[in-house]
């Protein structure tokens, strides 16, 4: 086992600046070579908690952002229409990426990959969505999806031709 101090968050490890004991190999072979950690020693600790100062800012800062960020999709009242069958089955269905360009249309600028949509809408009603906008700040965005009013096939917008009579050619 080596002891290494962390240079980044890593999911199912430890948070940056902690102290972690992990098997050799992992240490030689990813965390040392892609630089998330390095090894305990009393400068590395300085540097570590230079950087942690730092980076606390930094976290602040865009926690601040996505708190105001979170407000506003909060306060969106997302409608989409979709076509739908005889049993109110929808004709595709509603993904992340319908609903970023939605908050697009609306100036809020999300990543897809953010919007945490398990499986995609595929029924008519409503549904709650999580964004996570940081890690600490998850916004919840209202979908409802409703029903498309289509116009009949017949009329496509067109004025009906006038009948020909037979005697047009005398």
């Amino acid at each position: 086992m080596k002891e290494l101090l962390l240079k980044e968050n890593i999911e199912h490890l430890g948070r940056r600046g902690e102290i972690v004991k992990v098997a050799n190999g992992y240490a030689r072979n990813y965390l040392l070579p892609r630089q998330l950690a390095l090894p305990v020693t009393k400068s590395n600790q300085r540097q570590v908690e230079l950087a942690q100062a730092a980076a606390a800012k930094v976290e602040a800062a865009e926690r601040g952002v996505a708190s105001v960020l979170a407000s506003r999709i909060g306060a969106v009242n997302c409608v989409i229409a979709r076509r739908v069958g005889e049993t109110n089955a929808l004709y595709g269905s509603v993904t992340s990426s319908d609903l970023a360009e939605f908050l697009a249309t609306r100036k809020i600028q999300v990543d897809k990959r953010k919007i945490q949509l398990g499986e995609p809408i595929k029924e008519i009603g409503e549904s709650v969505v999580p964004i996570r906008l940081h890690r600490d700040v998850t916004a919840e965005l209202t979908v409802h999806v409703v029903k498309e009013e289509v116009e009949s096939e017949d009329s496509d917008g067109e004025q009906p031709a006038p009948p020909v009579s037979a005697d047009a050619d005398s």
